[in-house]
């Protein structure tokens, strides 16, 4: 931070100097003026002239000094910002809406910036200004000073008690903010469910709703700084008056000359800005410790799925997923509530393809987020080829296991950059197969075929095609370890019959676990594993299930009924 210290001592110069003229001014009046002595005027005038650019010099340096230093800190905390909510778990952003952490990520760390830039800079030598400029006053004369210093009295009283009314305004402000931003990124991914339904007016009701109360907070907001600017212009004033009357009586009885009470109001008007700038200083420096505040309350959170102090290598994994008496329980959830996985055990051998059915709730796809630590276990363990997977990297053990999803999350970015995304490594070959694996391969009509832009989330793309090029994603990884959480459930038959077909030449040498909401998906299974209320309650092949199984007999029929109606 040397730039900031710089700025500041430009700035302290520069008012110095600003308080240095009024004493020229005392006996430029006292001297040559009061002499007559035309000659003698030249330099005063000329030294008046020089402090002047002087001072000008010290605030255009101010202004160069503290420029880089507010960029680089507000850059490198929105880095860490960004950084940490990589780093939290899923559970975390489960919790938060993305319109506060956005709000946190942008308008908070801008006013820090703000601040840096401006705000402490001045706020530090405007303070430094004031107490020397009173020093100064009381030279020129100690009455007028201490009416100065009194009549500042109340200013300072107020000042404390607008930090604490305005502080819990400003933070209900920007929680506010952040609340706003939120609603109007759901409506905006939410606009063809608003539109279809016809809803875009109750949307529009609800944020009018919410503008409105941050409209009143805002005003509440500036009705707290109106008041100390009330204040700050008032006070002033009055001691200018009371100074005036002061300095004249004096002035009358010969106690004071001329040149010193020309001095001590030009002294006193330099030192009006340094005043009347503590109200805006101090709102501005309550904004920036609440937007500080809020940014610690993301960068505080603990992380509670971290890599190992001394992780374990997997250098030539087999592929063998084991999970023995999992258990999995939300941290938010009541304590009467049940685990949502209760005593999961499963073992999937190298190689093998394991479909996992169950019904609606039963916890399939949580287990599944399980194996790449998006959720950790609550109780029990998950091993990759004997190793709990805790004892691995984050990193390492998710090259080892890709997961695609039902919800086809795509990226702003290329189509090569999103299928890639898991292994940017991979080879133009690599890269085609898993394409022609996910039956893909309409990419290369896209405008810039595989360097077509796909638009925000890929809503550009229909749902089947967003579907693909996430198994594409999935494949190109080239894992030892594939979990597919339903990823054909936007296909039409027919390409889910191509895209299956091509699957088992992956399936043949890769270890996966699918879960299946089709009945053509449990096909590709080697064995089937059957998920009621938390628990695997029955594991074999499908024929075996159906021969055995009452249960799995009815969630099989229930796929039936799902892929006719569908």
């Amino acid at each position: 931070m040397p730039r900031i210290y710089l700025g500041m001592g430009a700035a302290l110069i520069a008012s110095l100097v600003a308080l240095l003229i009024p004493q020229v001014l005392q006996t430029l009046v006292d001297g040559p003026l009061q002499d007559g002595d035309a000659q003698e005027i030249l330099f005063p005038v000329l030294l008046v002239l020089g402090l002047g650019v002087l001072e000008a010099a010290m605030i255009w340096l101010r202004r160069w000094f503290v420029l880089q230093p507010g960029t680089h800190v507000e850059a490198r905390m929105r880095n860490s910002l960004y950084r940490q909510l990589q780093e939290l778990p899923v559970s975390f952003h489960d919790r938060w809406p993305s319109g506060q952490l956005l709000s946190r990520a942008v308008s908070d760390l801008n006013l820090v910036r703000r601040w840096i830039s401006f705000g402490i800079v001045l706020l530090v030598v405007n303070v430094a200004t004031i107490v020397i400029g009173l020093i100064f006053l009381l030279s020129i004369s100690w009455m007028l000073g201490v009416i100065f210093l009194v009549c500042s009295i109340p200013l300072w009283v107020y000042g404390y008690v607008f930090e604490n009314k305005y502080s819990q305004i400003a933070r209900h402000s920007q929680d506010q903010v952040g609340d706003l931003a939120t609603s109007v990124e759901e409506s905006v991914h939410g606009i063809r469910v608003l539109k279809a339904f016809g809803r875009g007016k109750d949307a529009l009701e609800r944020f009018g709703v919410q503008a409105e109360r941050l409209r009143a907070t805002e005003i509440e907001k500036a009705r707290a700084i109106a008041g100390i600017w009330l204040w700050l212009l008032l006070i002033p004033d009055l001691t200018f008056a009371l100074s005036l009357l002061g300095g004249v009586w004096l002035a009358a009885n010969g106690e004071l000359t001329v040149g010193e009470l020309v001095a001590f109001f030009a002294t006193a008007t330099v030192l009006r800005f340094p005043v009347e700038s503590i109200g805006f200083l101090l709102s501005m420096t309550f904004d920036a410790r609440t937007a500080v505040d809020r940014y610690f309350e993301v960068m505080d959170s603990v992380n509670t799925i971290t890599d190992p102090a001394e992780p374990q290598i997997l250098e030539h994994p087999e592929g063998r997923v084991v999970f023995t008496d999992v258990h999995f329980r939300y941290q938010d959830a009541p304590n009467d509530f049940p685990d949502l996985l209760n005593g999961i055990n499963l073992a999937l051998d190298p190689g093998e393809t394991m479909a996992l059915v169950g019904l609606t709730g039963s916890g399939k796809s949580t287990l599944t987020a399980l194996t790449t630590r998006l959720y950790d276990v609550s109780c029990g363990t998950i091993t990759l080829d004997g190793i709990d997977i805790r004892d691995l990297a984050r990193a390492d053990l998710r090259r080892h296991i890709a997961m695609a999803f039902e919800d086809a999350i795509l990226f702003s970015a290329t189509v090569r950059e999103n299928v890639l995304l898991g292994r940017p490594d991979a080879s133009e070959e690599d890269l085609a197969e898993a394409l022609s694996i996910a039956q893909a391969d309409f990419v290369h009509s896209l405008p810039q075929g595989l360097d077509t832009i796909i638009g925000e989330e890929g809503m550009s793309l229909s749902g089947g095609q967003r579907q693909r090029l996430a198994l594409a994603r999935a494949v190109a990884a080239k894992p030892s370890v594939l979990v597919l959480d339903d990823p054909l459930s936007a296909l039409d038959v027919d390409t889910e019959a191509l895209v299956e077909a091509a699957l088992r030449r992956v399936l043949a040498s890769t270890t996966a676990l699918i879960v299946a909401h089709r009945p053509s998906t449990v096909m590709l299974a080697d064995r089937v594993a059957l998920l009621e209320e938390g628990r695997i309650t029955a594991v074999g092949t499908h024929s075996q299930l159906l021969a055995t199984n009452e249960h799995y007999r009815f969630v099989i029929s229930s796929l039936d009924e799902d892929e006719v109606t569908g």
